[in-house]
């Protein structure tokens, strides 16, 4: 297993490199420093005294960084998505706590229970935001890679237009924004479906109605999860495009009045 592991770990930086050159190196080496920011988050996170939805910010910011300044390095386009998905983030914090309080899908599922029989649940800590931490976690990515995608054109716009309007770069945004919104929900859609494939089988073996799958704990985390990510990719495209037309035009105006 660690053979092929690893043969596919230089696959992959081969890749990228290739095909990317430095950047894709750079994106070859997020890959692990992201994952050292979960597995610290996951670490601290266990401390009872610690609140799991604070840490989850600063790793959520941590993680954002990695993936926009040391890949893309600090300009204009990664500072606007920065601050665009610090602003959603911030958002969707106080939905999702609430939205997982009120659906109560916290915690383990009763598919799971016989495994966990041996060990002790009370652990301490407040699963409500364990469970609102990892819904954050999972939807970060997105909303990372959604900004950036739209900063990125709308500065190569600007540059090659540098006399529009405020509401004229505003609008390409949106329209940039618009065209990727369905390919990316369907992306976190799959990906769901990709990861528990096996699981909707046993629900199938098990005879399960679909009410019962619906109302199955499993399920409905990860698709509660699926539409919070959503949201966040649908509510940074507006954002991430007002901030970044309004840096932009504002720096125009700021070195015309110089």
């Amino acid at each position: 297993m660690m053979n092929v592991l690893f043969l596919l770990a230089v696959l992959l930086f081969l890749l990228m490199v290739l095909i990317g050159g430095k950047k894709g190196a750079r994106s070859f080496i997020s890959l692990f420093l992201n994952f050292g920011v979960v597995l610290f988050t996951v670490f601290i996170m266990t401390d009872p005294n610690g609140n799991p939805i604070i840490i989850t910010i600063f790793a959520c910011t941590a993680i954002s960084s990695i993936n926009l300044f040391y890949i893309n390095k600090v300009n204009s386009k990664t500072v606007t998505a920065f601050i665009s998905t610090v602003v959603t983030i911030t958002i969707l914090i106080f939905f999702i706590y609430i939205v997982t309080k009120k659906t109560m899908i916290q915690g383990f599922g009763e598919e799971e229970i016989d495994e966990l029989n041996v060990f002790s649940l009370y652990l301490g800590v407040d699963f409500v935001k364990i469970g609102a931490a990892v819904i954050i976690m999972s939807t970060i990515g997105a909303i990372t890679d959604v900004a950036i995608s739209i900063t990125s054109p709308m500065r190569e716009i600007f540059r090659h237009h540098p006399s529009i309007s405020r509401k004229e770069l505003f609008t390409s945004g949106l329209t940039i924004g618009k065209d990727i919104l369905g390919s990316n929900t369907n992306t976190l859609f799959f990906a769901f479906i990709g990861g528990y494939l096996a699981l909707l089988i046993w629900f199938k073996d098990l005879s399960y109605t679909f009410g019962q799958i619906v109302n199955s704990k499993i399920f409905s985390a990860e698709m509660i999860t699926i539409f919070s990510a959503g949201i966040g990719i649908a509510l940074i495209i507006p954002i991430s495009s007002w901030i970044n037309a309004y840096y932009l035009v504002k720096r125009r105006e700021k070195s015309e009045g110089n």
